[in-house]
């Protein structure tokens, strides 16, 4: 029994390690060769894990060959772009300004049924608003909507906004972020009597404390609606 429980401590690490090497990607971004490793992996990692018969070198050496051959393929397709043609593919216009291009989703093999459901999770209802769509090498599709149907920005409207920022979360589940903290240049008092103000008077209540650069505070307490606030 123990040592089953090592050999699947051991696998799951050595995968872990794996899928770190590979990238943050998910699954719905990797590209074909990508996804054929992962399914691989999966399959190589099961073997050692119920079979102890197997000695663990050999479940080992094929997903360190196999991490070296991604590195191989992902160097090359990086550095040559007929190999990242020829392993990944390239993008296909299937809607163009004269409507559907029904030799490129006959080639791609999908059906209209398909391209209205890539279409529809991008956001677009009606096809009549679509100027072009680009089938990726991922398998994900990118709509460009026609002049008249693109949503409305400040630009366009003439209105400027300040520049925004990404926020610092302060408190997490009851806990000061100590890196955070001292990149919003103020300390712990100055959030303990902000929290006072609103007659709060322990973290460990808090859920989440977010604040932004221009003074914007996200408060929220453990089963209790959030606060925003904005100190300026």
């Amino acid at each position: 029994m123990i040592t089953i429980i090592l050999r699947v401590l051991i696998i799951y690490v050595l995968v872990l390690f794996v899928f770190r090497l590979m990238g943050k990607r998910q699954l719905g971004q990797m590209q074909p060769f990508e996804f054929v490793l992962t399914l691989i992996i999966a399959d190589l990692a099961t073997i050692p894990m119920a079979e102890i018969s197997v000695p663990l070198l050999n479940g080992i050496i094929p997903l360190l060959t196999l991490v070296f051959f991604h590195f191989v393929l992902t160097t090359l397709t990086r550095n040559s772009n007929m190999f990242s043609k020829i392993i990944s593919g390239t993008p296909v216009i299937v809607i163009n300004p004269d409507g559907i291009d029904y030799d490129a989703i006959k080639k791609l093999n999908i059906t209209i049924d398909d391209l209205f459901e890539a279409i529809r999770s991008a956001g677009y209802f009606n096809i009549c608003d679509v100027q072009y769509a680009i089938m990726e090498t991922n398998g994900k599709v990118s709509v460009m909507p026609k002049p008249e149907s693109s949503p409305v920005t400040n630009y366009d409207l003439d209105i400027k906004k300040e520049k925004t920022s990404l926020p610092l979360t302060i408190i997490s589940e009851g806990k000061f972020m100590k890196d955070n903290l001292s990149l919003s240049s103020k300390d712990k008092n100055f959030y303990t009597n902000l929290l006072k103000k609103y007659k709060i008077y322990s973290i460990d209540s808090i859920l989440l404390l977010t604040i932004t650069k221009p003074g914007e505070v996200f408060l929220q307490q453990k089963n209790k609606p959030c606060k925003i606030i904005n100190l300026e």
